[in-house]
């Protein structure tokens, strides 16, 4: 992306994006944090081919917006939303299946024996192969996300991006997928990814590098290690935050002060609300 910036359709007038460079390289996995409306998802969809930009230059894979077939361009690229219409009936084999031709249904007469084997091979890949029978519907959201991320990779992606694909995960669930990007990086040298989270501890060790966006600027974009800072998440949320890294995973928590209670105040008890 170079001076990029995009304006709300509706109006014109607001600006959701304001002069933005960003470059991803191939193998690096970036992360894409601020603050809500920031303009992240915005970025992930200019990356994906969904949306042009008002103003500036987006380049993806070697072609620039505005001067390719978008569609030929996102055959090349996986995009996770945890908000995909998925048919909830369709077993988790099929819906991998309909990666490979990006539909919503199956297309059952495009998949040839090598498209059914690798969306077996990919749910392995993802450790999900004994979902390939399970409705999706009754699949955990964890499962749900390494087999919407199995999906995205039916077209032997490039780029594979990630719209906060830990929504609403637990712990263990959140663990799992974790666990599942790291493999990702280590088994495909050649992929590029960038994941939008809200919060660091969600993101693999895999993690090169960090983009933090606030109100539609960057404020700080580089490796991983110089941008997921306290400094940097202080400034970039507007409160204390204090940031640490422990064997290749970060971890954030705010050091705002508690409001102090007033002279002869007894502190809260166990039940007592704040």
């Amino acid at each position: 992306m170079s001076g990029v910036s995009v304006h709300r359709r509706t109006t014109g007038q607001e600006v959701i994006l304001d002069s933005v460079d960003w470059a991803v390289l191939r193998g690096q996995h970036w992360a894409l944090l601020g603050p809500n409306g920031a303009g992240k998802t915005t970025m992930l969809r200019l990356a994906g081919a969904l949306i042009h930009p008002t103003t500036g230059n987006v380049d993806v894979l070697g072609y620039r917006l505005g001067r390719v077939d978008v569609r030929e361009l996102r055959a090349r690229i996986g995009f996770v939303n945890a908000a995909q219409k998925v048919p909830l009936d369709a077993t988790a084999h099929t819906v991998v299946l309909t990666g490979a031709t990006g539909t919503v249904q199956p297309l059952w007469r495009m998949y040839d024996p090598g498209d059914r084997e690798r969306a077996t091979v990919l749910l392995a890949e993802l450790d999900c192969k004994e979902l390939a029978g399970r409705a999706y519907g009754d699949c955990s959201g964890g499962q749900r996300a390494r087999i919407l991320i199995a999906r995205a990779l039916m077209s032997d992606p490039s780029l594979l991006l990630l719209d906060e694909p830990f929504n609403a995960l637990d712990l263990p669930s959140r663990e799992d997928l974790v666990d599942a990007l790291y493999g990702l990086a280590s088994s495909r040298p050649g992929l590029s990814t960038v994941t939008v989270t809200h919060h660091p501890e969600e993101l693999p060790p895999s993690t090169s590098h960090a983009f933090l966006l606030k109100e539609g600027r960057e404020l700080v974009a580089g490796p991983a290690e110089s941008v997921l800072t306290s400094a940097n998440f202080t400034e970039c949320f507007g409160r204390p935050i204090r940031v640490e890294s422990h064997d290749g995973r970060w971890y954030a928590r705010s050091t705002a002060v508690p409001p102090t209670r007033r002279r002869g105040e007894p502190p809260p008890g166990p039940g007592s609300r704040p």
